[in-house]
């Protein structure tokens, strides 16, 4: 039976969230950035007003002033974001139990079992809508399709609040004109290589044939071509199935030994952000931290900590995984392999803090750094940003990923 798959995202999700606490928002051009007072702050989200001038996310605060020198600023809400997308995607519940969340404002449902029951992928995406809209006084763009990758190319294809149906018959005249940079894995460095091979479109991926992609992107480019030819086959979680997952880690072996604290702070660094952004995509925060060290001796030693708060900040994962080595490690001793854990996963980053606690202004400053990366790299790819002390790529040879 072919599968009926939607993706449901929210549309100016962080904008809309702060329009619904102070309504005469919705009126005036508005973003959501890091530091209303820093023009230097990157937009993470805007309205549909502020879209109108031209503002786009990821772009500087000043850049935006200047398109739009009466833009209303407003400072993220997090916690705010977390609950309405806790909100949202208990209704999705109501009608499968492969419900599997993509971001905080964005989730792939598998309704295949239950067209009996509500009717057909756009009856039940145009449903969704409306609910959603009434209820939590939001709105969605729903893509319809047979798998994953061409549901959420059709729920980008028409915004706001809309329905797309991607079919098999129609696939390659709605989204093969699209750019390659439209495609999930395709990010600026990727869209560069396919450029330089004439590859524009997501169509031209597709034409170009596996054994072409596999030799400008590696097996990345064998997965985009797949996905283009509509050969897309992952199966959309079940509620519940990430949390099965006990810890995310990531490992590299460095193509030389590491000595001294700058070389060990740029190895930390690359696999604490990799960790950050996983944990944050999936919604978890981890207790505990775990380092493993291997020398050219291939001797390994393993040491853990734990954390005063859950977290998925990479800057917080970072102190706790370098403080770990500087309390186990001879810094001048070399290291040829470093694996970074974030164990205790669960759904909860609520810190008790005091009201005194100096922690906190920390902590917010830290969330708004890593917002603002996640932003700039969802739009422009993953390669867009990187933390200064990681552009050493002397040091990198191979990463795995638990």
């Amino acid at each position: 039976m072919e599968r009926t798959i939607l993706h449901c995202d929210c549309n100016g999700y962080f904008a809309s969230v702060e329009c619904i606490a102070r309504p005469e928002l919705w009126d005036v051009p508005m973003a959501v950035c890091g530091d209303p007072k820093n023009r230097h702050g990157v937009i993470l989200a805007k309205n549909e007003l502020a879209k109108g001038y031209g503002i786009v996310t990821a772009e500087t605060v000043w850049q935006a002033l200047r398109k739009c020198p009466k833009l209303t600023l407003v400072r993220p809400h997090h916690e705010k974001y977390r609950e309405y997308s806790r909100r949202i995607n208990a209704i999705y519940q109501q009608y499968t139990d492969q419900v599997e969340a993509f971001s905080v404002d964005e989730s792939w449902l598998d309704v295949t079992a239950s067209l009996h029951l509500f009717g057909t992928g756009k009856e039940i995406a145009d449903e969704l809508r409306r609910r959603i809209r009434m209820e939590i006084g939001l709105t969605i763009s729903v893509g319809v399709s047979f798998s994953k990758t061409f549901a959420k190319l059709g729920s980008d294809y028409k915004k706001p609040d809309a329905t797309t149906e991607i079919t098999r018959e129609n696939f390659r005249d709605i989204l093969w004109p699209l750019p390659a940079r439209s495609m999930l894995y395709v990010g600026r460095a990727a869209e560069e290589t396919l450029l330089k091979g004439g590859i524009r479109t997501i169509g031209d991926i597709a034409q170009a044939g596996k054994d072409r992609l596999r030799s400008l992107l590696g097996r990345t480019g064998e997965t985009i071509w797949e996905y283009a030819c509509g050969l897309d086959e992952e199966p959309v979680k079940r509620i519940g199935e990430e949390d099965a997952a006990k810890s995310i880690g990531c490992g590299i072996t460095f193509s030389r030994d590491l000595v001294g604290l700058k070389d060990i702070r740029a190895g930390l660094t690359m696999l604490s952000d990799t960790i950050g952004t996983r944990l944050r995509r999936q919604g978890l925060f981890c207790s505990t931290v775990q380092v493993q060290i291997k020398n050219p001796q291939l001797q390994v030693i393993c040491r853990q900590k734990r954390l005063e708060a859950g977290t998925n900040s990479t800057r917080e994962i970072l102190e706790a995984a370098l403080s770990i080595v500087q309390a186990s490690w001879r810094m001048n001793a070399p290291i040829r392999m470093l694996m970074v854990t974030a164990a205790g996963l669960s759904t909860d980053g609520t810190a008790q803090l005091s009201l005194f606690d100096m922690g906190a202004e920390k902590r917010c400053q830290n969330e708004k750094l890593d917002s603002a990366v996640d932003a700039i790299r969802a739009k422009f790819g993953e390669s867009a940003i990187s933390y200064g002390n990681t552009l050493r790529q002397d040091i990198i040879h191979k990463q795995d990923d638990e």
